[in-house]
């Protein structure tokens, strides 16, 4: 079999996952959701891309359901029954949801998922608001799910967020920052993006009834799958497409942000580094030329490069945690095929 065909069906076997867990998680998302009061529903039906900007059912784009197909994965992955880690799963992805609410509104993002983000149209208050409600209500689920370890997937829970936290703190103190390295870069992705994913298979491990070396492996599968994911979102974040990203070109890029190939071209030492740190910290804003140029330079100057290392290297490690995590082989093959999916993905 050729790499291509390989990766071809490794590809069909990650999307075949990523459709069931949907079918199997988003009815009891959507009845979790029911829950919230009437203006909370209508402002995450939107975000969720189940309701317009009226309240009127629509088909918009939801997302890759990432997070909760880890969850369901895992659990299969350590020989129980995915259905009882369903409530882990929804729990995950309303706090990734609460972190993007949230997220669009203190970068000003404009565009989600195809359309306009959700503080654009209802108001950085109440999308702030909807954000706190899906908090909540994910420990709520969590709470109420009568799991035996419930407790402990709780507070499993909590500590990603506040890892999340963090690292979303540390990305906007560094746009004030001309001295960040690659070192605090790589941890602020760790916490931010990481964390969340390394719970999402720790929960689903833990549903699933697996031992604490289980445990902990599927953490740091999660976790190195989550670092790897964030590099190549920081890669899209610059040369992806917008037709498949949904954001615009350079998007990055015209806020500039510290992301990790940025700051790998900003502190490489190269002649283009340095060109590139002039652009970077002028106080007016780039205009269109020169942000095609400030993506060549941190081409120039390595960031591309390295950041598509880093994510094979991690994807490898991850791989590696897998495996020895002594997982059931459908499941590992799928999640195999997930972590390929992330780590080599258009958008």
């Amino acid at each position: 079999m050729t790499t291509l065909q390989q990766d071809a069906n490794r590809a069909g076997q990650a999307f075949e996952a990523l459709t069931t867990s949907r079918t199997m998680v988003e009815p009891a998302l959507r009845a979790a959701v029911d829950r919230l009061p009437d203006r909370m529903r209508q402002v995450a039906g939107y975000h969720l891309g189940w309701l317009d900007e009226r309240g009127n059912p629509v088909r918009a784009d939801r997302g890759k359901a990432l997070r909760p197909t880890l969850v369901l994965l895992s659990a299969s992955s350590v020989g129980g029954d995915a259905a009882d880690a369903v409530p882990a799963a929804v729990a995950v992805e309303l706090v990734h949801n609460f972190s993007l609410l949230h997220d669009d509104v203190m970068d000003g993002d404009v565009t989600r998922r195809h359309r306009p983000t959700t503080w654009t149209v209802f108001g950085n208050a109440t999308a702030i608001l909807a954000g706190d409600a899906l908090l909540s209500l994910a420990a709520d689920v969590l709470a109420s799910s009568q799991h035996s370890e419930a407790a402990s997937a709780v507070r499993m829970l909590s500590g990603a967020v506040l890892g999340l936290i963090d690292g979303q703190n540390s990305d906007l103190e560094f746009e004030t920052r001309a001295d960040v390295d690659v070192a605090q870069c790589q941890r602020m992705a760790r916490e931010k993006t990481g964390a969340l994913l390394g719970c999402a298979c720790a929960l689903g491990a833990l549903h699933g009834g697996g031992n604490s070396e289980q445990i902990t492996r599927m953490r740091s599968f999660g976790e190195r799958l989550g670092l790897a994911f964030q590099h190549v979102d920081d890669l899209l974040g610059i040369w992806g497409d917008p037709a498949t990203t949904g954001k615009p070109v350079f998007s990055d890029l015209r806020t500039r942000k510290k992301t990790l190939p940025v700051v790998s071209a900003l502190t490489s030492g190269t002649s283009a580094g340095r060109r590139l740190a002039k652009l970077y910290y002028r106080d007016s804003p780039l205009i269109s030329g020169e942000l095609a140029q400030a993506a060549e330079l941190v081409t120039l100057a390595g960031g591309r490069a390295w950041s598509q290392t880093q994510a094979d290297e991690l994807l490898a490690a991850a791989l590696s945690d897998l495996r020895k995590a002594d997982p059931d082989d459908d499941a590992a093959e799928s999640l195999a095929a997930l972590a390929h999916l992330v780590a080599r993905r258009d958008h």
